[in-house]
């Protein structure tokens, strides 16, 4: 099991910049085709913003046309959780980091094989990590 990293908001405010802030720990969203890591094709780990796990591979990432980092299975099966989430009048599973609990997006059943899941993620919850070992 992991370790939860706790910190107080006024600790994670100091830490991440007023968006990441927004998204991670009021469960925000950014808009499409704004972030980031959208249309990023370099190999490399995707990690939590607010605690550094290891959340998301770019040998699971896939362009799903929505705008948003979009991944069919996280790096293991215990990186991230998910909890119904039932605001704006939607029905939806919510993804979180098992470590520490940032929003990161939503899980929809509408991706690829092999697993038919569609990691929806926001850049703002992310820092990427290039892999150098192919240089």
């Amino acid at each position: 099991m992991t370790e939860r990293v706790q910190k107080t908001e006024a600790e994670w405010r100091e830490q991440l910049t007023p968006e990441q802030y927004r998204v991670t720990r009021k469960k925000g969203t950014e808009r499409a085709f704004s972030g980031e890591y959208w249309d990023n094709k370099e190999h490399g780990i995707y990690r939590c913003v607010a605690c550094d796990a290891p959340l998301y591979s770019s040998e699971t990432k896939y362009d799903s046309g929505t705008g948003w980092p979009s991944f069919w299975a996280p790096v293991s099966d215990d990186a991230v959780e998910t909890e119904e989430d039932r605001s704006f009048f939607m029905r939806r599973t919510e993804v979180h980091c098992a470590s520490c609990g940032a929003h990161q997006g939503h899980v929809f059943n509408d991706g690829p094989a092999p697993t038919g899941q569609r990691h929806c993620i926001n850049s703002a919850s992310l820092r990427f990590e290039k892999d150098t070992s192919e240089a």
